[in-house]
């Protein structure tokens, strides 16, 4: 075993001696400066935390910020899945991988950041715990046991993807925890459980402890499995998650986020085969737009995770959410849902040779595919703003759903029509760092369209309650407006 560790120590020496480095003293600089930065960010919010812990939270509150917790691991433990976790550089899979070393010690720093990287979600899954039931007495206890379970389950939840990364079945574990995480976050929401959470809330030092010390015992049994099951992940498996790493770090590197979408669609399709249909009897618009509809009929699983999400603005609400977040998380949902069906558009305007070859003029083909996208971000968008009607925060609001949609409409397919990151635009200097504009652009490029279109909506969220007849008015006629002009003024 000695000489194969000595093995991979000289692998890795002779590619440093070739030309990959270690992280010199300027790397290490901009790690340190970042940390401090990410704690001169946190300090006020964690100070506020802390002081606030003395006093109970309404049961309410509690459930609603519970099930945030539980769909916030949900996504972590989804994220890890579907990262990997488990992977090397592109380069290092080609040709370490098939290699007679040590594939535990050859993975071995991998697993380890795998590590940092649960342990720091765990502490702010456990910071969120505490907030959430609060610790009427023994602060510092109620913390560290709080932490302690934050961390078992982040952790327990890696080595879970780890495992099932290694084998079938474990994968099927881990499905199954994600489904649980999710039932427990609506569950808890209706209310159901408020008497739960009051007892664990109010539970006494020594069942803390108690539970504290057996979460941490399963995560370390799952984390053992784990490191044991490092040399038997198939070589194929890791190397498609060391090539998809590879995808996103060039991509990340590169600031060209759109590459990401591409390399997902084509990664999904690849492998499918589908059968042959002749164009349905519509106009020549409507029948180009059709295969948008298609697409989105094909998955329906993310569709109905996606409207399953609609739910989300009206846990915010009874978290306490200030109104500019639920205006954010309604706005973000419902162009996010309505991005989704624009795909063709985003084809047109990547092969304009070929938009050209079908013989439909670009302004007729944007107003059949906006159909699509104003049909599901009007959908979207009147769910979530029903549930916040129903938890109080604006009674009505839910009219606002579909005179929303033209404006979404309009602003994914700008979005799905935008150029790529504009690397040349100048960079401008600050004191926090300089901040390059072309990126900036990028990001805001569709969002500018969604906010001016919904301005009417935002206010009526953001003012007191009161008649709500002028803001709709206004929302019916700024939404028309910016769909018309975007689609009048697209370029032939």
């Amino acid at each position: 075993m000695s000489g194969t560790v000595g093995s991979v120590r000289a692998v890795r020496g002779y590619l440093r001696s070739r030309g990959r480095t270690r992280a010199g003293l300027l790397d290490r600089y901009v790690a340190g400066f970042g940390l401090a930065m990410l704690a001169a960010v946190l300090g006020q919010p964690l100070s506020t935390l802390f002081q606030g812990l003395a006093g109970a939270a309404g049961p309410a509150r509690m459930s609603a910020g519970t099930a945030l917790l539980a769909l916030a691991l949900a996504g972590f433990l989804a994220a890890a899945r579907a990262a990997g976790p488990v992977m090397l550089p592109a380069a290092d899979a080609s040709w370490l991988l098939p290699s007679p070393l040590n594939r535990r010690h050859l993975l071995g720093r991998t697993a380890r950041v795998l590590a940092v990287v649960a342990v720091a979600a765990g502490l702010l899954l456990g910071l969120g715990l505490i907030a959430v039931l609060g610790a009427p007495d023994q602060l510092v206890w109620r913390l560290l046991g709080a932490l302690a379970l934050g961390v078992s389950a982040t952790a327990g939840g890696m080595a879970l993807a780890v495992l099932g990364q290694a084998s079938q079945s474990w994968q099927v574990w881990l499905t199954s925890a994600m489904v649980a995480l999710l039932v427990v976050a609506v569950v808890t929401v209706s209310g159901q459980l408020r008497t739960v959470l009051a007892v664990a809330a109010s539970a006494p030092l020594p069942a803390v402890a108690v539970a504290a010390a057996a979460a941490t015992a399963l995560s370390a049994l799952l984390v053992r499995q784990a490191w044991a099951s490092l040399d038997r992940i198939p070589t194929r498996t890791l190397v498609t998650a060391s090539t998809r790493a590879g995808h996103v770090a060039n991509a990340a590197v590169g600031l060209d986020p759109d590459a990401l979408t591409w390399i997902a669609e084509d990664n999904h399709w690849r492998a499918r085969k589908l059968r042959s249909r002749p164009w349905p009897s519509l106009p020549a618009p409507f029948a180009l737009a059709w295969h948008d509809w298609r697409r989105v009929g094909r998955r329906p699983g993310r569709l109905a995770v996606m409207f399953a999400m609609s739910a989300l603005p009206a846990v915010l609400a009874q978290a306490g959410g200030a109104p500019v977040t639920l205006g954010a998380a309604v706005l973000a949902g419902s162009l996010a849902v309505a991005v989704v069906s624009v795909s063709g558009a985003r084809r047109d305007s990547d092969n304009p040779a070929l938009s050209r070859l079908i013989g439909i003029r670009r302004r007729h083909a944007l107003a059949a595919r906006a159909m699509l996208p104003m049909l599901l971000s009007g959908a979207w968008a009147t769910l979530a703003l029903a549930g916040l009607s129903v938890s109080g925060a604006l009674p009505g609001a839910w009219l606002f759903g579909p005179l929303m949609a033209p404006a979404l409409a309009a602003a994914a397919l700008r979005m799905a029509r935008r150029s790529p990151v504009d690397h040349s635009m100048p960079i401008i200097d600050t004191p926090g760092g300089a901040i390059p504009t072309g990126p900036l652009r990028w990001a805001f490029t569709g969002v500018d369209l969604a906010v001016l279109g919904c301005l009417p909506a935002v206010a009526a969220l953001l003012s007191p309650p009161g008649p709500l007849g002028g803001f709709l008015a206004a929302q019916a006629a700024v939404s028309a407006l910016v769909l018309v002009g975007y689609v009048v003024r697209s370029r032939e």
